[in-house]
């Protein structure tokens, strides 16, 4: 595969990463996270922390987030970008956010004064609940049967990419250029007028492919691939589940074709990890274009 886009693509693992998981570029997640979060919590600066977790007992899942930061006042971010439909999504948000919830206990006399917690997720698909609704960034707190807040150290931020379709022209906001940047960056040659911004300069000099060392743009191939297949695993499943059936097919058709899809993918990205080991390219960069674990890759 030639790589013919003048700039990479944000919503592979190795682009978000990228432009979003690297100290150099911090302020690109700085900025972007401000734009979701209340006045209250704006961020002045940030650090990364492990993006593993490991529960409490050996009977615990594993977690592992995108990106996971805390801030210098003490607030913590997963910040993750999802690219398919999942069952129990939702669930797996809650799951996720206990723990950077459990993380602040401390020992001895402690009384449970928490740090707030955002799960931000940018998700290149739609709600099935609010696939009929114009309305594409949504922020779930904890609430009463009054709908008053109940608690607000805890929220969701979900984005909803496929909803957002304005142009160039019609961009107002910062969060409008940000989600404009997520879908239509690796289709640009050069940047908009409307992205003058320092910050969105800075985006594009990052994203430029040319730029990377010859590993660099080899470890983007094959997470643009991944991808890219990815992409066509979820529109046959959807034909697929469309012929057996509108809805009920259409979900079990993409069930199944991302599951056989994963399966596939885990297997060449194992396979390309392999090939990136032999030319030399380190465990840390395998993992951050691959989204393989350092012992996956041990096992190699």
């Amino acid at each position: 595969m030639t790589l013919k886009d003048k700039y990479i693509n944000p919503l592979t693992d190795f682009g978000f990463k990228k432009l979003f998981g690297s100290e150099p570029n911090k302020d690109l997640l700085i900025d972007f996270l401000n734009q979701v979060l209340p006045e209250k919590h704006q961020i002045k600066d940030l650090s990364y922390a492990s993006n593993e977790h490991l529960g409490s007992s050996e009977i615990d899942r594993k977690a592992i987030f995108d990106l996971y930061c805390i801030s210098t006042s003490g607030e913590r971010f997963i910040v993750e970008l999802q690219k398919a439909k999942q069952d129990w999504f939702k669930d797996r948000s809650i799951y996720y956010s206990s723990f950077p919830i459990q993380e602040q206990a401390k020992s001895g006399e402690w009384n449970y004064k928490l740090e707030p917690v955002y799960t931000v997720g940018i998700l290149d698909f739609v709600f099935n609940d609010h696939k009929d609704e114009e309305e594409y960034f949504h922020i779930v707190a904890l609430k009463n049967q009054k709908c008053e807040v109940f608690y607000d150290k805890l929220k969701f931020i979900y984005i909803e990419l496929p909803k957002f379709t304005k142009t160039e022209d019609e961009l107002e906001t910062q969060f409008e250029k940000w989600l404009y940047v997520f879908r239509y960056l690796s289709k640009l040659n050069s940047r908009p007028k409307k992205l003058q911004e320092r910050v969105f300069k800075k985006v594009f000099e990052a994203a430029e492919i040319a730029k990377y060392t010859p590993k660099e743009q080899l470890a983007y191939e094959s997470s643009l691939k991944y991808y890219r297949d990815m992409i066509n695993v979820i529109d046959s499943a959807k034909n697929e589940g469309q012929e057996e059936g509108f809805e009920k097919g259409y979900e079990k058709g993409i069930e199944q074709g991302i599951e056989k899809g994963r399966l596939e993918g885990l297997q060449k990205l194992k396979e390309v990890a392999k090939n990136l080991k032999k030319i030399g390219v380190s465990v840390e960069q395998i993992v951050l274009s691959t989204g393989l674990t350092k012992e996956e890759i041990d096992e190699l």
